[in-house]
């Protein structure tokens, strides 16, 4: 009869120890998966600001009455390409 008790004394505990070891994993799963969400947004905002900073310099330069790019000045006759605008969101 003791023995029994040891042994369901053990089995509770290692059942108690699987149990805790699912739940953190779980646990580091999701915070694991938040911080990829995050980094990925970080990158994303980090990548729009660069692209407004381009258009209020674009825009700048634009209202100062300069050209958008100075090294290749406008040619008479050829039609304007908005390819350097960058797209408002």
């Amino acid at each position: 009869m003791n023995e029994l008790g040891v042994n369901s004394l053990n089995i509770a505990i290692a059942v108690a120890s699987v149990a805790v070891f699912v739940i953190v994993l779980v646990v580091w799963f999701f915070l694991s998966r938040a911080s990829v969400k995050a980094n990925e947004q970080i990158a994303l905002l980090t990548e729009l600001l660069e692209q407004q900073k381009q258009q209020t310099e674009l825009l700048a330069r634009l209202t100062r009455g300069e050209s958008p790019n100075p090294a290749s000045p406008p040619v008479p006759g050829e039609s304007t390409m908005f390819k350097d605008f960058i797209a408002e969101r």
